[in-house]
């Protein structure tokens, strides 16, 4: 008898909604579940009093790859939002990326030249740094990590930087121009619609069932489509039966304030070990011209995963990738097919999750 789905995806978040837009696209029919009461999982936004709230964090999508950015064009405008943070380190205020408006601060220097010989002076050498620490003593030196560096990363990993590999820091841009802009790629911005509306349009066409959670009702679930696409955390598929993933997740203190702009700049970072969040979000800024006399912002707190929370991003740790392999394994020796940062227990940005739900949507459909 055949079965009423083709695809079962389960997760409606930025990965299962591109997967289910693509297949649907191709005449798919598709059952797209998620145990949340609202689809676009982490990319979710809320309305604040009229301020559009980033409710699981700051949300930019930044790439050079041109298909990503035409295929988000496709459903949404951007607004050409370019991320400018800073990051407060005791009194003192610092532009981030680090760049000659850092350096200056930092150094008392105005010359990439003089910038570059302040922290060669400062790096301690290491031919093959093994751990994060080594490796950013390595090629920026004892001011900077200890200032902007250290603090930051070992409360986002829950890790000694020395516990770290060095692939975590990939996404800190290092510039000797005075270049604030985070990103280096050529595209990037907000969705003018909103991320709510993005994740609509993905979903239109599948069939949509929220506040369902796969695993009580697997066997069920599974026996409605042909293939189950899955984009959770796979040690959970498994009951856990190999061991535990570390997964890292986030605590968001979001509130009103009566002052019509707070912090000038839409994330801010604190990079101090005794401060107890990592970022501040002051969400009116991802747009522009909000002149309302109040705004909204969030208490980033990053927490370790305890089953009960939310697990934001993998921490890809050497035992934890071995770990990994092994449950992805047996995922796709049963049939599964995995997509997205959980299932394939990568600290995926948004350019690379659709990118991969892109290709896999590919790969699927031309293997019919």
């Amino acid at each position: 008898m055949a079965r009423p789905y083709d695809y079962l995806i389960v997760g409606a978040g930025l990965a299962g909604l591109v997967l289910s837009r693509e297949l649907t696209d191709a005449g798919k029919k598709v059952l797209l579940i998620d145990k949340r009461s609202y689809i676009g999982g982490n990319i979710h936004c809320d309305d604040m009093d009229g301020i559009t709230v980033h409710s699981h964090g700051a949300h930019i999508i930044h790439t050079d790859n041109r298909e990503v950015w035409a295929y988000i064009r496709q459903f949404v405008s951007m607004n050409g939002f370019i991320n400018t943070p800073i990051a407060v380190s005791g009194n003192a205020v610092y532009n981030l990326p680090l760049n000659m408006n850092t350096f200056s601060r930092l150094f008392g220097i105005r010359s990439p030249q003089e910038a570059q010989d302040q922290i060669n002076s400062d790096c301690v050498p290491c031919e093959e740094p093994s751990n994060l620490e080594d490796y950013l003593l390595n090629i920026v030196g004892r001011r900077i990590y200890y200032t902007l560096l250290k603090g930051y990363t070992e409360k986002q990993w829950g890790h000694s930087c020395r516990e770290l590999p060095i692939s975590v820091m990939r996404r800190i841009p290092i510039r000797y121009t005075y270049n604030n802009s985070y990103y280096n790629q050529r595209w990037q911005g907000v969705p003018d619609q909103g991320y709510n509306d993005l994740a609509a349009q993905l979903a239109d066409g599948a069939e949509v069932v929220l506040n369902q959670d796969y695993l009580p009702d697997q066997r069920f679930l599974d026996s409605l489509a042909d293939r189950v696409i899955y984009t959770g955390a796979v040690d959970e598929l498994y009951r856990y039966s190999l061991g535990h993933l570390e997964y890292r997740s986030l605590d968001f203190e979001t509130v009103r304030i009566d002052c019509n702009n707070l912090m000038g700049v839409a994330v801010t970072n604190f990079t101090d070990s005794d401060v107890p969040y990592t970022r501040v979000i002051e969400h009116k800024h991802f747009t522009f011209g909000d002149d309302r006399p109040y705004t909204v912002i969030s208490y980033e707190k990053p927490s370790a995963f305890d089953g009960t929370n939310i697990p934001y991003y993998p921490v890809c740790i050497d035992k934890n990738i071995a770990l990994y392999q092994k449950y992805a394994k047996m995922a796709l020796e049963q049939g599964y097919v995995l997509c997205g940062r959980l299932a394939e227990y990568k600290y995926h940005d948004m350019s690379d999750t659709i990118l991969s739900a892109l290709r896999t949507s590919k790969a699927l459909l031309k293997k019919g």
